[in-house]
């Protein structure tokens, strides 16, 4: 099936009411699942000059993939801007001490239940907020959370969408973004078990959950194209 290797980069503009008036816009480029696939030039081209940093929403690789695959991978990324990386499930497959002298590499920021802020000139913050993965058990949102001392626009980085089950206690935060799923990679008849990629609304938080780039267990997609995506937040 050809669908399973299209290079569709979706576009999406979200407004928030909280959102810091003094960073007037943030574009952000998403791409999530990446697993066995080398990411085609062509997305990189449509992406340049667009975004100001890049997230990288879990499974970046699985075992088997060369490491000189990741490494081109996170080459063709860098070009678009710097990179947050957080945890899938399938990221646990490659030895780790190999991983991070590539993130090294590229000077990848990876954030394990950790937080990383942007300031404006006018001393605004935005929190990018990342877990580590939700099925591995070691997800630990209430210790990321414990270090924002100061009311910000926050954005929460999750590879399973289902952390929304874990912030009834975090109102705070405006956007999640995640993946996982593969918005079921095979729906048949438009069916599948497994969350269909999206944006959904919960209260004043949006969540945008993505088919991702690659596939797991066989290259085949079925009412469920790749994707990247860019975002813009103002």
């Amino acid at each position: 099936m050809t669908e399973a290797f299209q290079n569709n980069v979706q576009y999406h503009t979200f407004e928030f009411n909280n959102f810091p008036k003094s960073f007037k816009k943030l574009r952000l480029f998403f791409i999530s699942d990446i697993h066995r696939r080398n990411i085609h030039s062509s997305i990189i081209k449509q992406s340049l000059g667009k975004v100001d940093f890049v997230i990288i929403g879990g499974d970046l690789a699985e075992q088997g993939v060369p490491l000189t695959r990741i490494d081109e991978n996170l080459r063709k990324l860098k070009m678009l801007g710097p990179i947050y990386f957080i945890w899938g499930n399938n990221d646990y497959e490659i030895d780790e001490a190999k991983l991070f002298r590539i993130f090294k590499k590229y000077d990848v920021k990876m954030l394990r239940n950790d937080v990383d802020f942007l300031q404006s000139k006018a001393g605004e913050k935005i929190a990018i907020i990342g877990i580590d993965d939700i099925s591995q058990e070691q997800d630990d949102l209430h210790k990321a959370m414990a270090k924002i001392s100061e009311p910000c626009f926050q954005i929460l980085l999750s590879h399973n969408p289902d952390i929304t089950q874990k912030m009834f206690d975090f109102d705070t935060i405006s956007f999640i973004l995640s993946g996982h799923t593969h918005g079921g990679q095979i729906r048949i008849l438009g069916y599948t078990p497994y969350k269909k990629g999206g944006v959904y609304k919960y209260s004043d938080i949006i969540q945008l959950v993505s088919n991702g780039y690659g596939t797991s267990l066989f290259p085949l997609r079925l009412g469920a194209k790749p994707e990247a995506h860019i975002i813009t937040l103002k």
